[in-house]
């Protein structure tokens, strides 16, 4: 026998065995931001291959299609968009450009995490003069566990309808998912039930707001998407004039308007992330949201 068809029956052998790794293929995710890649990575475990398109220190409304996401898009099984028009600006163009009919909106090949929920913040007419709004819903979903758990189940069922790995396995992990949120809510709610509330920038907190119980005391921006003027942050801070707070922002966001707010009143300020770090798993996920938690619960070491 050759050295040649020896290795050929070896191969042979591995492939009629199932060894994982060479029996299964890995599926390839894009994920247009890293809380998307995040549960594909904890749902898909070591059948899929990620690539996420957003960095986490940038906002996801505002980056162009690049030739690099194209590329990645044109390999990609699936991709996993958060939607809601989140992505309207570049992910449409790079679609297009990556010409991969399996990942078109209305094809197996597409997941839109806002589908999947109930959004807050729908029915807003689509008119500027109000600002950047979501007429679908307010998309900003990654800093709502619960909501993040349901996006996972149907993320595990739809990577059960694109690979021969049972489904089961798929619907575990999210599953695991879910209980590890559960685990911690009780705790985190606790920790910010006497929490005065918070100053934001952007309606990109709502969600946050809405399962840890907390109230918002206002915006920094005058409308979604519309830098703060000197008559907004003054007004704001004659309101909020003799009470308590927390002032917080995206790390991509401007700092000047939260600072002038934070000197104004003497109340901390704190530039947070809105993503977990670049491959990230799901400890990493509620560490961030743990560390949303005790800024709110003013209990930052």
């Amino acid at each position: 026998m050759t050295m040649r068809a020896s290795i050929g029956g070896v191969l042979a052998l591995i492939l009629l065995l199932g060894i994982p790794g060479f029996a299964q293929a890995q599926l390839s995710v894009v994920a247009t931001t890293e809380s998307m890649g995040m549960l594909a990575r904890v749902v898909g475990g070591e059948q899929v291959r990620v690539t996420v398109l957003a960095p986490p220190d940038r906002d996801a409304h505002d980056l162009v299609a690049r030739p690099s996401m194209m590329a990645a898009l044109r390999r990609a099984d699936l991709l996993l968009a958060v939607g809601s028009g989140l992505e309207e600006g570049w992910l449409p163009a790079a679609v297009r450009g990556a010409a991969n009919p399996r990942i078109d909106p209305g094809r197996r090949g597409y997941l839109a995490a806002t589908d999947q929920v109930d959004l807050i913040g729908t029915g807003v007419a689509a008119d500027r003069a109000l600002g950047h709004v979501h007429p679908e819903g307010n998309p900003h979903l990654q800093l709502d566990p619960l909501r993040m758990a349901q996006v996972a189940q149907a993320l595990a069922r739809r990577l059960g309808e694109l690979t021969d790995a049972p489904q089961e396995q798929f619907l575990e992990r999210a599953g695991d998912f879910d209980r590890q949120v559960s685990a911690r809510l009780e705790d985190w709610r606790a920790l910010v039930r006497d929490a005065p509330g918070m100053l934001a920038y952007h309606e990109d907190v709502d969600y946050l707001s809405e399962w840890l119980g907390i109230r918002i005391l206002g915006y920094i921006e005058p409308l979604p998407g519309v830098p703060p003027t000197a008559s907004h942050l003054r007004s704001l801070a004659q309101r909020l004039s003799g009470t308590e707070g927390v002032i917080v922002h995206a790390n991509y966001q401007p700092a000047r308007g939260p600072q002038f707010m934070g000197e104004t009143l003497g109340w901390p300020v704190y530039a947070m992330p809105m993503e977990p770090p670049a491959g990230a798993d799901g400890g990493q996920y509620l560490d961030m949201l743990d560390l949303w938690v005790r800024t709110l619960a003013r209990q930052r070491d």
